[in-house]
């Protein structure tokens, strides 16, 4: 009998290597595969013997003698409490397009892909890689939604004697981890895009900026690319294409605000973390000063899914602008949280609902955060708005990174007000006054309230908001009061 087990940093804390270990004792062969994403499922087992396939659901060392006494029973394991039946049947998964995470969870975070995809890519004109980009619609997945071929082609047309593609995998944003789970899972689906964006733009150096909280990440992609330059998937003259792209990982030292691009940037160069001006932007001069192509993990994952199916099918999915896939992720105070990959489009009430089975506590869902910790809340008639770029702002919200986390009706939403200043006053790179000093008196007005709250402090609030979102240097500074706008104004009673 076979055990595979997944090695992703969800099961390894919820003591998937205890599971690992008591298998073995008894005899079964056990192999480490990624995610498939059902985090509320973990650690997830599935045994296989003599063709027969079985999955159960939050296995444990205590519950291993259950579950394998249950496969040997001639009524089968049906009747185990750990049962979860076939993944591809179970609905949060089968009610998923997964583009992405196609290869999530089946097999070995090591297995090499199929080549004949990439060997074709090289082979096409770069010109062309780029229009089917932009003929895919494909917008950068880190939070703004800036059209990638934007930038790809202002990176192709820019002349240096080097160019670089920097990949941000600084995930800082609390609520999302489908970067990490992605490079836990399928690192070879971020390294293929890396080499294709490398291709279209002429850059022949790719870096992965690797946030350090994600040592697990670091493990896998380390091995990734090792495997890589052994397959000639990385170096001189990958696959016989002629083209040359060398890879490796920079990890970071613990700061939020590297998540920004330049300040990224500015790490990468050996240099405290802060905010660069713009122009220039990195796309015609960035890291050392040469254009470079910034985007984040789930972007670049996305390139080998768009030429798989097509730029015309890919384009297909999704609403109006909002095209393609989005690995939305569920978390908070929900009954099954995870990754959820679907087609932009779909209600925010539908992932909660359909997909979460409501709020963990059985209490009556207050609101969720979308977007991270400079999210907006939203209110309980909003959770029917489609999940697209054009319809979260519509509303003042955001899509993201495509965090979502949920509350139930014991939030404090004044708390959660202050929280937004305080992580701003934390994370700033201190570089901007608004930003700098406006959360500290941020954080300072929302103690007033319930003590001393009058008109005066209302209208302080709205100016010091307004300050920042119009005179910060960033997006830091800029984002902070959204959250702090939407609490106060969909749920005013905890301002009182």
């Amino acid at each position: 009998m076979r055990a595979t087990l997944s090695k992703d940093s969800t099961a390894l804390a919820l003591g998937v290597e205890e599971v690992a270990a008591e298998l073995t004792l008894r005899g079964v062969e056990v192999g480490y595969t990624g995610s498939f994403g059902l985090h509320w499922a973990e650690p997830l087992l599935q045994l296989s013997e003599h063709g027969e396939l079985w999955t159960f659901k939050n296995a444990s060392s205590q519950s291993v003698s259950q579950i394998l006494d249950s496969v040997s029973r001639d009524s089968g394991p049906t009747t185990c409490e750990h049962y979860l039946g076939p993944i591809e049947e179970e609905s949060y998964f089968r009610n998923q397009t997964r583009l992405v995470f196609d290869r999530a969870g089946f097999h070995s975070p090591l297995q090499l892909p199929d080549f004949k995809l990439l060997d074709k890519l090289l082979d096409t004109e770069p010109s062309e890689i780029i229009e089917h980009i932009e003929t895919s619609g494909l917008r950068g997945r880190g939070g703004a939604g800036f059209p990638a071929h934007i930038k790809w082609r202002t990176v192709a047309d820019t002349e240096s004697d080097q160019k670089y593609i920097a990949c941000n995998a600084d995930e800082g944003d609390s609520g999302t981890f489908s970067d990490r789970m992605l490079m836990e899972a399928d690192p070879f689906k971020l390294i293929a895009g890396m080499i294709v964006a490398g291709y279209a733009t002429g850059s022949t150096k790719g870096i992965i900026y690797l946030r350090s909280e994600y040592p697990v990440a670091l493990e896998w992609l380390s091995q990734a690319i090792e495997i890589s330059y052994t397959n000639n998937l990385l170096g001189t003259d990958i696959r016989g294409s002629g083209f040359h792209f060398d890879m490796e990982i920079f990890v970071g030292a613990g700061a939020y605000i590297c998540g920004e691009e330049t300040s990224m940037l500015e790490s990468l160069e050996g240099k405290r973390g802060q905010i660069r001006f713009k122009p220039p932007v990195p796309a015609v001069a960035g890291l050392f000063g040469k254009p470079t192509l910034v985007h984040n993990v789930i972007t670049l994952a996305s390139v080998p899914g768009i030429f798989a199916i097509g730029a015309e099918e890919y384009a297909s999915l999704g609403v109006g602008a909002s095209t393609g896939t989005m690995p939305f992720q569920l978390s908070g105070n929900v009954k099954r949280g995870g990754l959820i990959e679907i087609p932009f489009g779909a209600s925010v009430r539908t992932l909660i609902e359909e997909f979460g089975h409501g709020t963990l506590s059985g209490r009556p869902l207050r609101t969720v955060q979308i977007g991270g910790p400079l999210g907006a809340y939203l209110s309980e008639r909003e959770l029917d708005t489609p999940l697209t770029y054009e319809d979260m702002a519509s509303i003042d919200a955001g899509v993201g990174h495509g965090g979502i986390v949920v509350f139930d009706d014991t939030v404090d939403l004044r708390q959660q007000a202050e929280f937004a200043f305080e992580f701003c006053e934390l994370e700033s790179c201190g570089k901007c006054t608004p930003c700098r000093i406006g959360s500290v008196r941020g954080k300072e007005l929302m103690r007033r309230f319930g003590k001393e709250t009058d008109i005066r402090t209302i209208q302080l609030v709205d100016d010091l908001c307004e300050v920042m979102e119009q005179a910060s240097l960033c997006q830091m500074g800029s984002m902070t009061p959204i959250p702090v706008r939407s609490a106060m104004q969909r749920f005013p009673e905890d301002f009182r």
